[in-house]
């Protein structure tokens, strides 16, 4: 999937499919820095299974940091919005009910302002949800389905973005997956202001609060 949206190079060993496979395994494996992607997958007998005359020599950080600027050039959110539609293809999971949450990502580093892309997310102090006040961040959106759990859109803010700035656009984002049967968005109460406050964008979706309100439909106003 990931090949067809990033073509390999004839230049580089290690493919952009592969190099994340890489990287997710180092991630459930709790050590994904990038410069011990390899050691860790070649104690684990791992390398030979990626690709077929894998040497570890080949997972260097230096090329795992070009294949995550690859993804971003080729834009996360397409990526990431065809591996989620693959994955609801295969496995045949329902999504009547996508749910909707934010959580925060603490940076370390100086993280000068400097000039940059509209869509890079900017580093900056905000309402830390693990207790991190200290430390600049940049805040995760992420829908998933009702059923299972599967991530279907996600989205990454500036560190002083608010959960009630954000509701409507992951609506309108989880409306552009054109995802079949979907009834409505389960989030909690802190999300309440920016629904109403931007009803215009909510048209014939459902919202839910789970033990504060029932699910209703809401209408263009």
């Amino acid at each position: 999937m990931i090949e067809r949206l990033i073509p390999p190079h004839p230049a580089h060993v290690l493919s952009c499919g592969r190099g994340v496979e890489a990287l997710v395994l180092a991630i459930l494996d709790g050590d994904h820095a990038l410069y011990k992607v390899g050691r860790r997958l070649e104690e684990r007998g791992m390398v030979e299974l990626l690709q077929p005359g894998l040497a570890r020599a080949s997972l260097h950080d230096y090329r795992l940091g070009h294949i995550l600027d690859a993804l971003f050039a080729a834009n996360l959110n397409r990526v990431f919005g065809a591996i989620a539609l693959k994955a609801l293809e295969v496995y045949a999971i329902p999504t009547p009910w996508l749910h909707q949450d934010t959580t925060t990502i603490a940076l370390y580093g100086a993280y000068a302002d400097e000039p940059r892309a509209p869509e890079v997310p900017r580093p900056a102090y905000g309402h830390s949800k693990d207790g991190r006040d200290d430390l600049k961040q940049v805040r995760l959106s992420l829908g998933v389905s009702g059923d299972g759990g599967l991530p279907l859109r996600v989205g990454i803010r500036d560190g002083n973005w608010s959960d009630s700035v954000e509701t409507p656009l992951a609506i309108q984002e989880c409306l552009t997956l054109g995802l079949e049967g979907v009834r409505g968005i389960v989030a909690d109460s802190t999300h309440v202001q920016g629904v109403w406050a931007h009803s215009t964008f909510l048209c014939a979706v459902g919202y839910c609060i789970p033990g504060v309100v029932k699910a209703e439909r809401i209408t263009n106003h």
